[in-house]
Parts: C-alpha cells; structure tokens; sequence
C-alpha cells in the first residue's frame, strides 16, 4: 500500500476544528494509504503538555489503523509574540530532526498555518519524485491582521514571503473556502487547487427535542473562547431580554469569561467548561439555536461549526460575515446578523420567533445537512487530486 504522511500542528485528543479535520482526512484516507500523522505532544488549548505525555520527546502510537508520531515542543499561550515564535520554533526543529532521521513517503499533505511549520515542511521536503499538498485553513498573514493580532511591518512582510514560498512549493492545494482559493490563484498559477471543506464524519440521529414556547430563548456556544471568537464581548453586549446565553468551552478568554458571570450574576449567562465532542452533541440538544460568531469578518475563513451543527439538525444564529454568511443563507440554516454589528445581532434575536423552532425545521436542516455536506463524497473527489 502507498504510504502517505500528513504534518499537522494539531490533532486529537486536542479540541478544536483543526484537530477534527485533520482527523477525519487521517481516517478518510487509511483504507487507501498507509498513513502516518506527525503532530506534537498534545498541548492545545491549555498551552501545556497534556499530563500523560510530560517528560517525553517523541510518542509513536497507531490508532484506527493510522500511525501518529508525536514530537516534542515548547508548549505556550503566552501573549508574548517572542514565547510564540519560540514556540513554533521548537516543533519546526523537531521536525527537521525527524526529516533527517526518517524516510519521507513521496505523498505529504502539509497544514497551514502555522506559517512557519508549514514553511518548514515545504522547504526541507521539496523534491521532483515527492508531492506536497498544502492543506490551507485560514490566510495568515492577513487574518491575523484583521484579528488585530499582527502588524504591517517587516514581520509581517517577512510572513507574507512565507506565504507565497509556501503556495509557490505546493503541487496540490487544499482549500477550506472558495476565498482561499481566490486568494491562492492571484498570487501562483502553478499548484492545483481544491476546495475541501471542514464536514464532520457524525453519524446520523434522531431529533427528539422540540421548544417549549413559554421558555426563554436558549442560545448556545460551544468551541474555542479565543481572540477570533469574541465570546467575552458578545457575553457583555447581549441583550438579556428573554435570552439564556450558555458556554462550552476553553481558551484564552475563559478566565475573563468567568469573571465577568461571578461580577453579574444578574444575568443568564453559564458556563460549562471544556466537554469532550461526543457529550457535547448530546448537551446541545439542550438548547434552541447556536450563535457561530467571529469578532471580525475574516476574509478566506469558515467556520467548520456550520457544518457539524447542520448535522445535527440545530438552527443556527451565524454572526461573522464572509462565505459562511452566504452557506447559512443559502442553504437555509437559520438567521443571519451583521457581522460586528451588536446592536443587529439583537434585533435578530429579538425577531426569532419560538414557535418557529419546530421538530419540522430541525429536520430540514439536518437533511441539508447530509444531502449537501457529504464527507466520503468529498474524500472520493481527493483521492482523485492525490
């Protein structure tokens, strides 16, 4: 069987869209090729070592027929872009110090970003007889500059070089949004473009649960409480008015997130912590409508919460912008609310009417959900491009 490495920055048991869609590409491809996956020790979100890979340099394991080698690095949170970059330092030295010692197969599917692990990987492994597919989620730099988290400067146009060297070595590029590839396409010709999106691999269940009218309109968040995602600022610009905000979750808001519910326990807003994904689903069934929000339109992303959410049949609040505006309206999710725009977000909310959310609605998602968001029809059309 041919064999086929995939280099990612993150994989389970970390939380988050990047470790699931790596996950699922990993398990896709195993019944046509040996696969392996190079990833670090576990440390994402926590910015530590998870507990029982402390003190060790390299992990190899095989799990659903997938081989995993976890390599070392200096795990950090830190705010300080310093400890950051030292960081993604340690693991591209790890991998170099793999690359040397291990046979490469001639197929390596590579994530970005990071950008410079990403640059890593292109740059040591490029070779006439190897393919390299550059799997790409979101544009760094500039959707950190639209988080407000870089700069335009020499960092960031030394990013911007990165960028292109990586486009520029690739033979196959993944694409989670048609942006992506838009953007792609201006800057080289030379790779193959597809669009992969992020669809989950859930089975299919049935809905049960139906709203009860005379209840406060439940809304649910449940992800990662990062900078991009802005959890703290919709906790504090929400208006409470017939509304219940719940939270699943961790990240670098979490502390401020709960300071903010012990300083106003006025207001109905919960927090629950992390939940491993397979809780989660059944928690959800909890609730009327999940918010997908994003504290900035971030041109090239979307969000893969559309996608497992319409699975499970729940109606979605989408307040982002972008392209996953327009897979919400056209395919008929849920509501829409101005990306940024607070005080739109709570007319929206204030329109939504009960009763709406039917047994009926949530039905209809879900098949939209499964007719349209179709991971093995997906995975068909890749192996093709491999």
């Amino acid at each position: 069987m041919q064999k086929l490495m995939i280099i990612t920055s993150y994989f389970p048991p970390e939380i988050g869209a990047a470790s699931n869609r790596i996950f699922h590409l990993a398990e896709g491809l195993q019944s046509d090729y040996d696969v392996t996956v190079v990833t670090p020790l576990p440390n994402y979100p926590t910015g530590k070592i998870f507990e029982e890979y402390k003190g060790k340099f390299k992990v190899k394991s095989c799990e659903n027929n997938v081989n995993i080698v976890r390599l070392w690095l200096y795990a950090s949170k830190s705010k300080n872009k310093f400890v950051r970059l030292f960081a993604m330092l340690s693991y591209s030295m790890s991998l170099v110090w793999f690359f040397v010692w291990n046979k490469i197969p001639d197929k390596v599917i590579v994530q970005s970003p990071p950008l410079l692990v990403a640059f890593t990987c292109m740059f040591f492994l490029r070779s006439k007889k190897r393919k390299l597919i550059l799997n790409v989620s979101d544009l760094w730099p500039s959707a950190g500059f639209e988080l407000g988290a870089l700069k335009q400067g020499f960092s960031y146009k030394l990013l911007q070089k990165l960028e292109r060297f990586n486009y520029k070595s690739a033979d196959l590029i993944l694409g989670q949004s048609n942006e992506i590839l838009t953007h792609v396409s201006k800057i080289t010709s030379k790779p193959q473009l597809f669009l992969y999106r992020n669809y989950p691999n859930i089975k299919r269940t049935e809905i049960t649960k139906v709203s009860m009218n005379n209840e406060p309109l439940k809304i649910v968040y449940a992800g990662l409480l990062g900078v991009a995602q802005g959890i703290l600022k919709l906790c504090k610009e929400l208006n409470y008015n017939n509304i219940e905000f719940h939270i699943y979750g961790s990240g670098a808001e979490e502390e401020e997130i709960k300071l903010f519910i012990k300083n106003n326990k006025n207001l109905p807003v919960f927090f629950y912590g992390r939940v491993d994904r397979a809780n989660l689903h059944s928690e959800l069934k909890k609730y009327d409508i999940v918010i997908i929000p994003l504290l900035n339109r971030i041109y090239g992303s979307v969000p893969s919460k559309i996608f497992e959410y319409a699975k499970l049949g729940m109606p979605m609040l989408y307040f982002g912008g972008g392209e996953g505006e327009n897979i919400i309206n056209d395919y008929e999710l849920g509501w829409v609310a101005k990306a940024g725009d607070y005080n739109n977000l709570n007319s929206v909310l204030k329109k939504i009417d009960k009763a709406e959310l039917t047994l009926e609605l949530q039905q209809k998602v879900k098949d939209v959900a499964y007719e349209n968001f179709d991971l093995s029809k997906q995975l068909i059309l890749l192996k093709e491009k491999l």
